[in-house]
């Protein structure tokens, strides 16, 4: 099915729609459960924060489907009967199932890597340059956990090619997240984890599932959008894209929420959706720790039990 053009024109029909989405505003930034389960991953864009904002708005289902898995905070923190998440990140995706499926025998793997021998640079780039050429595919895994906690700010990034480039981190002493990564085995049984792109996840849902879209958000500004957590990127008109998806989705009778800024690019292409909530949130991973500010946010809920759609 072909999808129509990027906006205005976009916007033009929404306002012909004739149904204004409801606005829920929170005035305070977001703050976090005392009781949440942390990731086991650092991950920009972390839903740690939000969580009571975004289950606020989730609808209940027998499956959440995650289109963009990240650290995969939402999905640790509810309780829904099963979980399909999905990623374009195959280092990701591998990690995860080698935890789902090894549980302690792959955390005792990992764990000499966080020993504090590796923990200088010569270390770190050699084994920056094992994780992109080795073929093995369990050290890999195991090495991606690593350049997560020991890389600079907790950053994903490749470089044009594919490969892993973000720079050594110089902290004193990297934690092993040992219980937050056992929690996440347990969890996971309940869980499918699959490689695969946005539209291809969404094809995989059926009704009674939930979808929850957490995509690698609008630039606020030209030179903010410094983050490629795969190799292939996330443009505007697959922003565009994911909105019209979603807007499908809810005619299937599926509801889909997602995440963004709250910018009038998102404003515009979410203007079908049934609730529109906004908040701040204090950004965690900066370039400069000294710039880190409130971020305004947006969650797009596109309703299927709202009797408006």
């Amino acid at each position: 099915m072909g999808f129509a053009p990027l906006y205005p024109s976009y916007y033009f029909r929404c306002k012909q729609r004739g149904i204004k989405p409801k606005e829920m505003k929170t005035t305070l930034p977001a703050k976090t459960d005392s009781a949440s389960i942390r990731p086991f991953l650092k991950w920009a864009g972390n839903k740690y924060r939000v969580l009571k904002q975004i289950k606020a708005l989730l609808p209940q289902g027998q499956r959440l489907i995650e289109p963009f898995a990240g650290s995969g905070a939402l999905f640790l923190n509810t309780q829904y009967p099963n979980y399909l998440l999905c990623d374009t990140n195959a280092d990701l995706i591998s990690l995860y199932q080698h935890l789902k499926q090894e549980g302690n025998v792959f955390i005792r793997y990992c764990k000499p890597y966080f020993n504090g021998k590796y923990n200088n640079p010569e270390s770190y780039y050699s084994l920056r340059k094992k994780f992109n050429t080795t073929n093995n595919v369990r050290q890999k895994a195991a090495l991606f956990l690593y350049l997560n906690r020991h890389g600079y700010n907790g950053l994903c990034r490749y470089n044009s090619k594919g490969g892993y480039n973000v720079p050594f981190g110089r902290y004193v002493r990297p934690y092993f997240p040992e219980k937050e990564m056992l929690a996440f085995h347990h969890k996971a049984q309940s869980a499918n984890f699959k490689l695969c792109s946005f539209e291809e996840s969404f094809n995989l849902s059926r009704k009674g599932d939930v979808i929850y879209c957490d995509p690698p958000y609008v630039p606020l500004s030209d030179s903010a959008n410094f983050t490629s957590y795969s190799s292939g990127g996330f443009d505007l008109q697959q922003q565009h894209t994911l909105a019209q998806l979603a807007e499908q989705r809810r005619d299937d009778k599926i509801s889909v929420l997602i995440s963004n800024h709250d910018t009038r690019f998102t404003r515009d292409i979410y203007c079908n959706a049934n609730t529109l909530s906004y908040f701040k949130v204090q950004r965690s991973i900066s370039c400069n720790g000294q710039k880190r500010k409130q971020a305004d946010e947006v969650l797009a809920l596109f309703d299927s039990q709202d009797k408006r759609s």
